[in-house]
């Protein structure tokens, strides 16, 4: 099968030969996207060990943490930039009561957990807490509110206990729990999976709901620093993302939500680690989906913003696997493969190139839950091959996208085929080109030659990402065995770039 991936700026021409290199060409546009950092964002939801064992210890932990937050997973967090955090949930946030977690935390009302493992949530780690997180981070809260079993006033209260400087009874409420300033908070979900956990909606009455929950949360000031997410789509379902275009005024959001995870079965997901070729085939096809859903739903969104003005944020993605065995099913615990490292490739990949309408996107989750990318067991942590993706796409961060037109070889498995090599690449302020490859080919050596006429391109430096086995990952008994590597299989020679891509391998090659 032939896959063409094409944007409207390209420029170069493209010819491919099976079982001959893939050629790539691409060219600067002035006018070509900024890929946002937002894209690169993250998830942790009140779920399993993500925010407690994973995020949170408490500050009389053993464990070295700053204000009960784990200093390794700050550390580790801080190495890949992680530009937002998304928070409650999930699930979770649509039975989420905020001002159970604020005050004192001996005073703070307990419940259960009913979307995830009926555990007991002490609500010891609240607002304050991820707020605060955030700021050490350097990251922008995104907030999931409450819509499925809140209230407005609810959420009316909450975007003044974050953002009104005083004068106010929330003000005055944050004040008495210890935070004078605001964290003056941007971005906010209207909700999550509104056709699902959040209430099994219809589309047309989720609209509604949402044109009152954002009118009354941008009263007064708050209107013009305000970032609105509607609950989005989940897949293809393009009559969703239709009614909420068509319904909703321009002046009450700024973002439609999506979400797709690439599971083969729901009934039967298949292992974390012990999976063959064929689970892995399986799971690439649903991952590579997200090309086609996030274009599917941004021919929707033009159809009636063709100014651009509204954004289509990936609020949650990944791989999503049967948990790990002798684990609360609930807690979607699971390891992290090599596979995980070719979703994320590959994924992050289809969002640069389409950083003309995505500019936000939440890996689903940070820790201990899903696709993370680090794992912790008592005072260990490690990080995942996912984790490692990060750190190597950073140079892409609110770097000008470099538009990519190419036929990709095929990567064939029992009579299908998909396409091997996936390609986004981008410049930076300093002028620098970066270029991430992908070949998800379980077996085979992929050969690219890159057009590099017109970028000024001299000196090149690269890393990989690989391993010699696609269910590779890294264990809390050896926690390096996946890392990144200096990569040097490639040839600079007039202008054009020849490299050798390894089987189920990540590069990114950067000028410096």
């Amino acid at each position: 099968m032939k896959v063409k991936i094409l944007f409207a700026l390209m420029l170069g021409f493209v010819f491919n030969v099976q079982g001959q290199e893939t050629k790539i060409s691409f060219k600067t546009a002035e006018d070509a996207p900024k890929i946002s950092k937002h894209i690169y964002g993250h998830f942790a939801e009140h779920l399993g060990r993500s925010i407690y064992d994973g995020f949170y210890v408490g500050d009389t932990s053993a464990i070295p943490n700053k204000d009960g937050v784990r200093i390794d997973i700050i550390e580790a967090l801080k190495e890949i930039q992680i530009p937002n955090l998304r928070w409650p949930g999930g699930c979770f946030a649509d039975t989420y009561q905020w001002k159970d977690g604020i005050g004192p935390q001996e005073d703070r009302p307990t419940m259960v957990n009913s979307w995830w493992g009926g555990v007991t949530e002490d609500n010891s780690f609240g607002t304050h807490n991820f707020l605060n997180l955030c700021e050490e981070l350097g990251a922008e809260p995104f907030i999931s509110a409450n819509v499925g079993s809140g209230t407005v006033q609810d959420f009316m209260d909450w975007v003044q206990y974050t953002n009104h400087p005083e004068g106010s009874p929330m003000a005055k409420l944050r004040k008495e729990n210890g935070r004078d300033e605001p964290w003056k908070v941007k971005y906010w979900g209207i909700g999550n999976e509104m056709w699902g956990c959040g209430g099994n909606m219809t589309v047309e009455y989720y609209a509604n709901i949402y044109k009152q929950y954002s009118t009354f949360m941008t009263a007064g000031e708050n209107k013009d620093n305000l970032y609105r997410i509607a609950a989005g789509a989940s897949g293809d379902d393009y009559h969703w993302t239709e009614v909420l275009m068509k319904e909703v005024p321009k002046s009450l959001i700024e973002a439609v939500g999506l979400h797709h995870y690439a599971v083969i079965d729901w009934e039967n997901k298949g292992p974390a680690t012990g999976y063959d070729e064929e689970i892995y085939f399986k799971s690439m096809e649903e991952a590579l989906k997200m090309d086609e859903f996030v274009k599917g739903h941004i021919e929707v969104m033009e159809k009636h913003d063709p100014k651009n003005e509204i954004d289509l944020v990936v609020d949650e993605w990944g791989g999503w696997y049967d948990v790990e065995e002798g684990t609360n099913p609930g807690f979607l615990y699971q390891q992290n493969t090599m596979r995980d490292a070719m979703i994320a490739g590959t994924t992050l990949n289809i969002f640069n190139n389409h950083s003309g309408r995505v500019k936000m996107a939440n890996l689903a989750q940070t820790v201990n839950v899903l696709q993370a990318v680090a794992l912790t067991e008592g005072e260990k942590m490690i990080l995942t091959p996912t984790y490692h993706v990060f750190k190597m796409y950073t140079v892409h961060h609110d770097a000008q996208l470099l538009p990519v037109e190419f036929d990709s070889p095929e990567y064939t498995y029992n009579g299908e085929s998909l396409p091997a090599i996936s390609v986004s690449a981008s410049k930076n302020e300093t002028g620098n080109t970066n270029i991430s490859l992908v070949n998800i080919d379980a077996s085979a050596e992929h050969k690219v030659e890159i057009d590099l006429e017109g970028l000024d391109v001299n000196n090149i430096e690269a890393e990989i990402l690989k391993s010699g086995k696609i269910q590779d990952h890294n264990t809390f008994d050896n926690p390096n065995k996946i890392n990144i590597a200096e990569f040097k299989d490639f040839k600079l020679r007039k202008g054009k770039l020849e490299v050798s891509l390894p089987p189920f391998s990540v590069v990114v090659l950067s000028s410096k």
